[in-house]
């Protein structure tokens, strides 16, 4: 929950974000992902286990389904400890196959608990704020759709990276990602991202960024409040502007000056004109995705107040011809933004240089 307030996560800042308001938004996925099992008539088809509120319960009898309560503890917060627990209440209840909702943290805390419970099948519903894991689908309709191809009997039994960053180094832009390991789990090709992919430090790649960035100034008006996405490319445009710009964070310049490490009650102080609002993005490497995944600073509101037709995204061609399927995509966690978000967007991809990819 910490992604809008730009706590870029939780890890050992939950009651930071509490403080600063931040929504918890994994019922809401939760909700999600079980009303697509009902469309999908899979719930008829399975017996369903989950744990006391706040960790399922409610979540199931407001869709009107019926589960087993495994006996956990009641508590008003819960921590990596409650999940852990859980895993060892379903591996003694024999359960197939486990759907998580949260992020790379949690996914964590599984891998750890199946260290002594042995491994059954997983399946990330994503709702944190990185997910550099390929454990998780890419929506949690795409995560219900995936539980009924297993169901049917087309998915594959995969090994799915287990990956994480830490997040007090990201928190002051420094990246380090670490594989912890690797679960089994369902997989439809079409509807997960795979591990996130970092752009090579090389010096073609660097000059291929550059080659963008001086497109894109060249075209930026004087006028205009551009909000700045996280990524190197899009670094390297501050760079041209000459302004310092957080690599993992959502900045805005504006008159020739940047605000740095926006959270999303801040854009919307800040900008006061929003037919003069631009953005600026660029797609997670292998993943494609272009928002939802680590900016979730730029809301659905802010989204819907800049419109599709002011969204810049920059790629360069190494980058699109590393992401799976050579499609972007979006989850914003508003199904109408996201609607409103898909079909085709031209990517500058080189100096003057436009492809067109689509938004799926």
């Amino acid at each position: 929950m910490g992604g809008k307030v730009g706590l870029k996560g939780t890890d050992h800042v939950a009651e930071k974000a509490a403080a600063m308001h931040a929504e918890p938004i994994a019922s809401r996925r939760a909700l999600e992902f079980l009303m697509r099992l009902k469309e999908l008539g899979a719930d008829t088809r399975i017996e369903l286990v989950t744990c006391s509120s706040p960790m399922g319960k409610d979540e199931v009898r407001k869709n009107g389904l019926k589960a087993e309560i495994l006996p956990m503890p009641r508590k008003d917060r819960t921590t990596a400890e409650d999940t852990k627990l859980a895993i060892e209440l379903m591996a003694e209840s024999h359960v197939e196959i486990v759907a998580f909702v949260g992020g790379d943290g949690t996914a964590r805390d599984i891998l750890e608990a199946m260290q002594s419970t042995g491994q059954f099948l997983v399946l990330g519903v994503p709702s944190g704020v990185k997910m550099y894991s390929g454990v998780f689908a890419a929506s949690p309709r795409d995560a219900a759709d995936v539980l009924g191809d297993f169901l049917d009997g087309s998915a594959e039994i995969v090994d799915l990276e287990v990956m994480d960053v830490d997040e007090e180094g990201f928190r002051h832009d420094r990246l380090s990602v670490r594989l912890y390991g690797l679960l089994k789990g369902p997989f439809t090709p079409v509807r997960f991202l795979g591990g996130k992919q970092v752009s090579p430090e090389t010096e073609n790649e660097h000059e291929s960024q550059m080659a963008v960035a001086r497109f894109i100034v060249e075209e930026m008006k004087p006028e205009a409040t551009y909000i700045l996405g996280p990524g190197t490319t899009v670094k390297c445009i501050a760079d041209l502007l000459g302004v310092e710009k957080t690599v993992l964070g959502v900045d805005i310049y504006r008159d020739k000056r940047l605000i740095r490490d926006v959270n999303e009650e801040q854009i919307k102080h800040e900008i006061k004109n929003w037919e003069r609002a631009w953005m600026v993005l660029s797609p997670i490497g292998r993943q494609g995705m272009l928002l939802g995944r680590g900016n979730q600073q730029i809301s659905p509101e802010v989204i819907r107040r800049v419109g599709k037709g002011r969204i810049i995204v920059v790629a360069t061609k190494g980058k699109i011809q590393g992401i799976e399927g050579g499609m972007l995509r979006v989850d914003t966690g508003d199904k109408e933004v996201d609607r409103m978000l898909k079909g085709y967007i031209k990517v500058a991809t080189d100096y003057r240089e436009w492809r067109l990819l689509e938004i799926v």
